[in-house]
């Protein structure tokens, strides 16, 4: 393989942003839902130390039951880490990368999101 094509191969992929609700609609320390193609993302704006508030998304289905809840459920602090607690069975998720605190075998997929204005940004792939 050619230095070229390897620098090709390694190079980063560009994201696709796409619009799924305005700034407006969020609540800020709650989770809201999106319809983003067939999937349901939970968004959740989160109050922060710096006084910026940040986005999170993750799957809204709850890993557990199988059941679309996250976006239901209440945000948290738990050993540092930034949660969500499912609000059937009560395992806690980190909004950072979805990975539970109680069962490493589950995880909620996550998402990069952004403010871009007041349009909320999810790069769904």
């Amino acid at each position: 393989m050619s230095q070229a094509n390897a620098v090709m191969l390694d190079a980063p992929q560009s994201r696709v942003w796409r619009a799924v609700c305005g700034r407006d609609d969020l609540v800020l320390n709650s989770g809201v839902v999106a319809l983003v193609g067939n999937t349901q993302v939970a968004l959740f704006y989160v109050a922060s130390i710096s006084g910026t508030p940040e986005l999170f998304a993750v799957d809204n289905r709850d890993p557990v039951s199988g059941v679309n809840v996250i976006g239901r459920g209440l945000i948290g602090s738990l050993g540092g880490d930034l949660v969500i607690a499912s609000p059937l069975y009560k395992q806690h998720y980190r909004l950072e990368n979805g990975t539970c605190l109680e069962d490493a075998s589950l995880k909620l997929r996550t998402w990069p999101a952004r403010l871009n204005g007041d349009v909320v940004e999810v790069d769904v792939e």
